[in-house]
């Protein structure tokens, strides 16, 4: 029992130091401020109900302005996107609407719903830090229209 407690205070500890993160940034979802700044990374979704980022210049530049790390959280957003195997033009059609709003290709990626075939993995292996399940417990990540697992108000006390 002493060795749990240890482990979950460690976690904690582990959890308040490290890196915040904000799930699903993309001008069609509000987002509060609060969050934006909260976190330290964002993850953005580069096409969201067909409508590209980078067609939202005003956006693009606010959130540039942020001076925020700023990551790949899927391409479409649809559920259990990366499930299904993709291609280099899938993924490269992501980061090349991501680089026009921001004017450089993500270094990282996070698949919606963290749900990431074995294929997709290698399609990512070398172009992209991929990021998994094993990040969320590691480091609090927020979600802008609150749609995790857990709501952002369990996440701050965690």
């Amino acid at each position: 029992m002493g060795i749990i407690f240890i482990l979950v205070v460690t976690l904690f500890f582990i959890r308040m130091f490290s890196e915040r993160q904000l799930d699903d940034v993309n001008p069609k979802i509000p987002c509060s401020e609060e969050l934006l700044e909260k976190a330290d990374v964002l993850f953005v979704i580069p096409v969201f109900e067909n409508k590209s980022i980078a067609n939202n210049r005003e956006w693009c530049d606010r959130i540039l302005k942020l001076n925020k790390k700023i990551e790949m959280h899927g391409v479409y957003h649809s559920y259990r996107e990366f499930l299904t195997d993709r291609d280099f033009g899938y993924l490269n059609m992501g980061i090349s609407e991501f680089e026009k709003c921001f004017g450089f290709a993500p270094s990282g990626f996070k698949a919606p719903q963290l749900a990431i075939s074995e294929n997709n993995k290698n399609l990512m292996s070398g172009k992209m830090k991929l990021y998994s399940a094993l990040n969320q417990i590691f480091h609090k990540v927020y979600h802008c229209n609150d749609s995790g697992k857990f709501p952002n108000r369990v996440i701050d006390a965690f």
